[in-house]
């Protein structure tokens, strides 16, 4: 259930919401930072597929060019796992050796659904054959299966897939995931991997603060919502001595680190080019500080994300690459200031992440 705040509590609202988030995950202006220590920052970005991390990355860093995030990926400073909402994620070292323990909880849980499936089967012991097989030789989850069903011929193949991904932090080792090298998924252990064993869980209070760090103001339940995790209100409780406490405008309450940046709700927001499934937009249980109302749904379908363009620091539109052009596909018309906004800012998206191919950028409709 969603907290009221108390009446006293400042309230933000939804451009002061828009403006701190946007400043939180470098979106207002780009950061002269590593890409290594913003994937730290943001705690990790969504990667179902080997592009988005790019192009979240160029969205939010001066200078950005691919190698800067393959060179620490093939160097295994920097890994791609399983972790919040049960998604492969891109993480610094650190953070996969501790936050997937942080969320095995929520692991557990997902395996518990494919139980029907896993009868008489010795989780445990799968967990340890898992395991001594794919740290011997990185596996295809394919070939994973195969031999797990050989030890367990009854078993539905895909449960015991399931069920290894669910015990053990497995990584998907390189060249997967390098821009322009990538390969076929092959796993094998977070620890195996990077060379040391797995940290202990962090207590949620220091991960509630890295949270708010990156994506605050932020409620309980739109920090559950990103971490796939549920009871996290005691954490906030014990910390709110150190929070900030303000109210959002239907009056729930939001946490924030004191000194963290919320800067003036007029704040110029650039156009920005976000991938699928950017962080940005699926990390609150409110999304209204992205999205308006009016566009909720238009982003995704079915399972499927869309590639998202902010306008003044909402959800404005789709782009996408055909062959030979970055097509624009607004929702609602775009003054002409703004076009040529878009147009710049796709033209420097376009040098950073494709310069060896020659785009036109066009402008198209959306269809719903």
């Amino acid at each position: 259930m969603t907290t009221k705040a108390t009446t006293t509590a400042p309230v933000l609202g939804i451009r002061d919401l828009n403006r701190a988030i946007l400043a939180r995950q470098l979106l207002l202006r780009r950061a002269a930072m590593s890409a290594e220590a913003t994937v730290g920052h943001l705690v990790g970005l969504q990667a179902q597929n080997v592009k988005p991390p790019y192009y979240a990355l160029a969205a939010r860093l001066e200078g950005f060019a691919p190698e800067d995030l393959s060179a620490p990926m093939a160097d295994r400073r920097v890994a791609r796992l399983v972790t919040m909402r049960s998604t492969i994620h891109t993480h610094t070292a650190e953070d996969c050796l501790t936050l997937r323990p942080l969320v095995q909880a929520a692991r557990e849980r997902e395996l518990h659904a494919f139980r029907h499936g896993l009868t008489g089967v010795d989780l445990d012991r799968l967990a340890v054959l898992a395991r001594e097989l794919v740290e011997a030789e990185p596996h295809t989850m394919g070939r994973l299966r195969e031999a797990l069903l050989a030890e367990w011929p009854a078993a539905d193949p895909q449960a015991l897939a399931v069920a290894a991904r669910c015990r053990l932090p497995l990584v998907q080792v390189t060249p997967r995931g390098l821009w322009g090298r990538s390969g076929q998924v092959a796993l094998t252990t977070a620890e195996h991997w990077l060379g040391r064993p797995a940290r202990p869980a962090p207590a949620p209070d220091d991960t509630v603060l890295r949270y708010l760090a990156a994506f605050g103001p932020a409620s309980v339940k739109d920090m559950q919502t990103w971490a796939g995790l549920t009871r996290l209100r005691d954490a906030f409780e014990r910390l709110r001595p150190r929070l900030a406490s303000f109210r959002d405008p239907n009056g729930t309450e939001l946490f924030d680190l004191p000194d963290a940046p919320r800067p003036d709700p007029d704040t110029p927001a650039p156009p920005r080019f976000l991938p699928e499934f950017d962080n940005l937009l699926l990390s609150h249980a409110d999304r209204t500080r992205l999205v308006p109302p009016v566009h909720k749904g238009r982003t995704w379908r079915k399972n499927q994300a869309y590639r998202v363009l902010l306008v003044d620091g909402f959800v404005a539109g789709l782009w996408k690459l055909e062959e030979d052009a970055l097509v624009v596909e607004p929702f609602d018309t775009l003054t002409g200031e703004q076009r040529d906004e878009v147009v710049e800012e796709g033209g420097r998206m376009l040098a950073t992440l494709h310069g060896d191919i020659a785009y036109d950028i066009r402008f198209g409709t959306v269809r719903d």
